[in-house]
């Protein structure tokens, strides 16, 4: 491979380069020179007249179909989905068909990633078929190649498996995920829990389910001392009991849904159940505390949690439609369509790509010469449509469609592979 970058902005703070124009060569999967002005023979050349370069994005929390619901999404489509939204590395939820609750699921995946274009870490069930009833094989798991351990898009409702869990991961300073929410509070909404919900006749999920959880979660962690990730806030009361707990110096991280940041429960008035998502849209004062939460640190990083849906299960009347949207294919462009003048550019990549490398342990790509090529190149520039045929995954379950994006990703270079997409 022989790839030249002509005239990125990098957008990486361990750079010397970070905010400079460059032209950056790429030989053999790794940036070979970096400098203001290259000539360079016989190289493809990516005309970036300006757009950002920074390091690949990472999502957590993504949905595959593979194994058993590969008609919704398989690794393939995933992959191709992840390189169209900017991502070279994935963090995949157990919940599958078998779930991902012991060394085999964990193997099979990892045994896959040589065909894959992207990098996947799958998250092992803390539970046996991710029923939060037994503990599963943790050890076993990690020793497969599982990265971190929760149920994923299922909440873990008992206390002492969540507390045996937070226990036993102490043994190789593992985490535990959880996404914070009381079922027996939340059990048939269908919506956030306000005035929307009250004028639909529709019964809500109250933010107090999540910050139950949340509380229940923490006093857990500060007993056992462990590491624990909330996975997917979406109150404001939550949000503020990690704040107090992180200058508690306990050892908790959180991470925040594109979604979320974008949208409020307004968005579900017409009954459109493209936005009826876990966890769910709620009310302006709570997007504008996770904005403020992502600010001043107590939210680490951002997830576009995408959940790939067939119609079956999407294109139904509201109360009996799925939650879940697509996200890997819209995060970055919707997040600096939306939020420009709230993120810069440096935060939006350190909340995508860098933080939450970071927080599972994971090295993070860095942009200088003799360094490993694991890029994204981004113009902020490019105004588009995102329509159904932009859609990479098999399935279409995205509020995106017919949507005017401002930028869009025009390549990404992962080791000896890298894919360039066509300016509109």
């Amino acid at each position: 491979m022989d790839l030249l970058l002509r005239q990125v902005v990098v957008i990486d703070p361990a750079s010397p380069a970070h905010q400079a124009a460059m032209d950056i060569h790429i030989q053999q999967g790794r940036i070979a020179a970096m400098a203001p002005s290259l000539a360079v023979d016989g190289a493809q050349v990516l005309e970036a007249n300006g757009a950002w370069c920074c390091p690949g994005l990472l999502d957590f929390g993504v949905q595959s179909g593979d194994p058993g619901h590969e008609y919704r999404e398989d690794l393939h489509s995933l992959s191709e989905a992840a390189l169209a939204g900017g991502f070279t590395t994935l963090i995949t939820f157990p919940n599958t068909n078998p779930p991902v609750h012991s060394k085999s699921e964990v193997a099979y995946l990892m045994r896959r990633q040589s065909e894959l274009p992207v990098d996947i870490y799958p998250l092992g069930a803390l539970s046996v078929e991710c029923k939060g009833k037994d503990i599963a094989e943790l050890m076993d798991m990690r020793a497969a190649g599982a990265i971190a351990f929760g149920d994923g898009l299922l909440p873990v409702q008992h206390a002492g498996l969540m507390m045996r869990g937070l226990q036993y991961v102490m043994a190789f300073d593992g985490i535990v995920v959880n996404h914070p929410t009381d079922q027996t509070l939340a059990a048939g909404g269908q919506l956030h829990e306000g005035h929307i919900s009250a004028w639909l006749g529709m019964r809500g999920i109250p933010a107090l389910a999540e910050e139950l959880m949340v509380e229940r979660d923490l006093r857990l962690l500060e007993y056992t001392g462990s590491r624990l990730h909330l996975v997917g806030l979406s109150a404001a009361g939550a949000v503020e009991r990690v704040r107090q707990a992180k200058k508690a110096g306990l050892r908790v991280t959180a991470s925040v849904a594109v979604m979320n940041l974008l949208f409020t429960d307004e968005a579900l008035a017409g009954f459109d159940a493209l936005y009826k998502v876990l966890p769910p849209l709620r009310s302006d004062d709570d997007r504008e505390a996770l904005i403020e939460g992502l600010l001043d640190g107590t939210i680490d990083f951002i997830f576009s949690n995408h959940v790939p849906l067939d119609t079956e299960v999407k294109d139904r009347e509201f109360p009996y439609a799925a939650f879940g949207a697509l996200g890997l294919q819209t995060a970055l462009p919707a997040l600096y369509t939306h939020l420009d003048e709230r993120f810069s550019p440096t935060q939006i990549v350190h909340w995508l790509a860098c933080r939450p490398r970071e927080v599972f342990g994971l090295p993070v790509p860095r942009i200088a010469v003799e360094e490993p090529a694991d890029l994204t190149v981004f113009d902020p520039r490019t105004e588009w449509t995102f329509q159904l045929a932009d859609i990479r995954s098999k399935s279409a379950n995205s509020p995106f469609v017919g949507q005017r994006m401002q930028g869009r990703v025009l390549g990404v270079i992962k080791g000896h592979r890298y894919r360039i997409f066509d300016r509109l």
